[in-house]
């Protein structure tokens, strides 16, 4: 069976564009704040929409990420309601693919079988769990894939060709290229480097693959959708919406208006990724 993601990929394939894919964080700052940038996403641009799963140890988020997961902690905001904010927005739209992305602990703590039952119904599409290995795919991952939700899994710059085949064994829907090694929200990396590493993932797969952490600009948007099959883009849409909270926690702009301006910048620069420059 197919999923949207993996319609959606096909569709922007034949339009000859890569995909805007976005992150934002479940819950953050409030759930109905949340659902309103949630359903601002497609609207300015978004192809695919990344839904963050708050976690009290974000291993491997930067500081962004990290306060965005804690707002939303300390907001209620739960795995069960990260589903049902995914509920909610299907309402409304049954097109944009959603990908559930986070940590095993809250899932685990869920229960798995009743976890991809809830996830399914409630219209996610794809799983991306950064800390969950190969080695550990009977866990979740062949679980996912049987229940129809598409695993999607990282691979790096240290993921060499002897390790590859490993992580892409089971992955599908789209890889997820993670441009740098370190913890999101660090600097963008060089985009010669980001097309090697493209070319070479390709070499070993025929899914799309889509780049991210550090993307902030549409510029940025632009250079790696030349050579990628997307661009993900997170921190700078979690710090679209940290900059109208103040220190008192009081939205003094509206959150949703302020990640639908960045989307839209974003998704121009991705739609000129494959455009010849202009004369």
């Amino acid at each position: 069976m197919t999923t949207r993601i993996d319609r959606r990929m096909a569709a922007l394939k034949q339009e000859g564009r890569p995909a805007l894919v976005t992150y934002f964080m479940g819950g953050d700052p409030d759930y109905d704040t949340s659902l309103e940038i949630m359903k601002a996403l497609p609207k300015a641009g978004s192809d695919i929409i990344e839904l963050g799963m708050p976690f009290s140890d974000p291993m491997a988020d930067g500081p962004a990420i990290q306060a965005a997961g804690l707002r939303a902690l300390r907001a209620g905001q739960t795995l069960k309601k990260t589903l049902a904010m995914a509920a909610d927005f299907r309402k409304e739209d049954d097109e944009t693919p959603i990908v559930l992305m986070g940590y095993y602990n809250p899932i685990y703590s869920y229960g798995v079988d009743s976890f991809l039952a809830d996830a399914k119904a409630s219209g996610i599409d794809g799983l991306i769990v950064v800390d969950l290995p190969p080695e550990m795919d009977e866990e979740l991952c062949i679980p996912a894939l049987k229940a129809g939700v598409n695993f999607i899994r990282l691979a790096t710059p240290t993921t060499d060709d002897h390790r590859l085949p490993k992580v892409l064994q089971n992955t599908s829907g789209f890889v997820y290229y993670v441009s740098m090694t370190g913890i999101t929200g660090s600097a963008l990396p060089d985009t010669t480097n980001v097309a090697a590493a493209v070319s070479r993932i390709k070499a070993h797969t025929d899914l799309p693959v889509c780049v991210g952490f550090g993307v902030k600009t549409a510029e940025q948007a632009r250079a790696i959708g030349a050579s990628a099959d997307g661009v993900v883009v997170g921190t700078a849409i979690v710090n679209a919406v940290a900059n109208v909270i103040d220190g008192n926690g009081k939205m003094t702009a509206n959150p949703a208006e302020a990640v639908a301006t960045l989307v839209d910048g974003l998704a121009r620069g991705v739609r000129r990724a494959r455009l010849a420059p202009a004369d």
